[in-house]
């Protein structure tokens, strides 16, 4: 409580005193008085339905945040925007049904913020920008250990990949497109395997950062790619 704002909800208030319970099972007792009263403040109703963009939250605080993503991760939406930003949060379940071909073809059909968040969008949003900007584009993964960096990139290849094959007929020219789609894709656990290790979160998180450059043709579909690791050292 003395950290940031818990959602919350009195219990009892008699003999002026308040008794809380949070959302997270927690309980607070307060003397009401000024200093007490200064500490609690209604919830707005952005932040108690919650929202797919949290720039629209109107509690600005780390409480606000942190409820809104716990909020929709009981939901089952693991993915939430802050303006053109994605915050995504690990399952740690395989959910299927999110990353088929059926998502792949929606998202592919509208623009970022017009149907619910996911990382189909940010990839569609780069791939529709490389066209609309005639510039090179970037999409930068972070996160702690396990929170699913590795995964995420995948779903973007696979996106990528998705896109590519269907921008051109099928030819000679798409099928060589789709063996370099495959080989970059099945190429990554292995480039992973040189550089994992096994730590309290999970047991092959990646010591290092890794570089994927795609290259596309003026028709939109893969031509070639690389893939180029740093290795990351422990602070000491």
């Amino acid at each position: 409580m003395k950290d940031h704002y818990v959602p919350s909800t009195v219990d009892s208030c008699s003999g002026g005193v308040v008794v809380f319970n949070t959302d997270y099972g927690q309980v607070y007792t307060y003397k009401q008085n000024a200093v007490s009263r200064q500490r609690v403040y209604p919830m707005h109703n952005s932040s108690i339905n919650g929202v797919d963009d949290m720039a629209t939250l109107q509690d600005l605080h780390d409480g606000a945040i942190l409820h809104n993503l716990q909020l929709r991760y009981t939901q089952k939406s693991v993915y939430t925007y802050i303006g053109s930003i994605l915050a995504a949060v690990n399952p740690y379940q395989r959910l299927s049904d999110l990353y088929d071909a059926t998502a792949i073809e929606r998202y592919s059909r509208h623009h970022l913020g017009e149907i619910p968040p996911h990382i189909y969008a940010i990839a569609n949003e780069c791939y529709r920008s490389l066209w609309k900007r005639s510039n090179n584009q970037c999409v930068l993964i972070s996160g702690e250990s396990g929170a699913g960096k590795t995964e995420s990139t995948k779903m973007i290849l696979r996106f990528l990949s998705a896109m590519s094959q269907q921008s051109v007929a099928l030819s000679t020219a798409k099928r060589a497109s789709s063996h370099v789609e495959e080989a970059i894709v099945e190429s990554s656990p292995i480039m992973e395997a040189f550089g994992n290790a096994k730590t309290v979160h999970n047991n092959n998180s990646s010591r290092f950062g890794k570089f994927i450059q795609l290259h596309f043709s003026q028709h939109g579909n893969i031509q070639g790619g690389r893939i180029t690791d740093c290795i990351l050292c422990p602070e000491i």
